[in-house]
């Protein structure tokens, strides 16, 4: 039988900047679930005031971790200096934008244990579609439902 687990999470400290100001060390949470399997979300700054998670593609962070990769809403490059081996998340919304950068090594764990979870290809396999079609539909006439602390990129 097998024993997979559904989810995959990863507490990392994340490096947190604005356009203007130094970096703010933050605790940051990755997370990947086998019913969203396209998906990876961030959690950013529990410590410090309400959680913010993003949402975007987890084939984006996968390919930024070799090559800068993305346009829009987020955008994910690895940096190389000093020996040091980073990724860099840019973050933008209406609101303005945010440069995150976590250590590529966590990243990069996270990352494969996400596709041990569900492999490259496979995503389609597990998603539920007579579900999400219910959520959507149930969605539509409330208003309450959407939660303006998660951001779709």
């Amino acid at each position: 039988m097998d024993k997979r687990p559904s989810a995959v999470t990863r507490a990392v400290t994340a490096h947190v900047s604005a356009l203007q100001g130094p970096p703010l060390p933050l605790p940051a949470e990755l997370h990947y679930e086998i019913t969203d399997p396209y998906a990876v979300r961030i959690s950013l700054g529990a410590s410090i005031g309400p959680l913010v998670t993003w949402v975007f593609a987890r084939e984006l962070l996968a390919q930024g971790l070799r090559r800068p990769t993305g346009i829009g809403d987020v955008v994910v490059i690895p940096k190389y200096c000093h020996h040091s081996h980073t990724i860099r998340i840019v973050l933008r919304n209406s609101s303005g934008v945010a440069l995150v950068e976590m250590g590529a090594t966590e990243v990069a764990a996270f990352v494969q244990q996400s596709f041990d979870v569900v492999p490259a290809g496979a995503e389609r396999d597990h998603l539920n579609l007579d579900d999400l079609i219910t959520a959507l539909v149930g969605r539509s006439g409330d208003s309450t439902s959407h939660r303006s602390d998660e951001h779709l990129a």
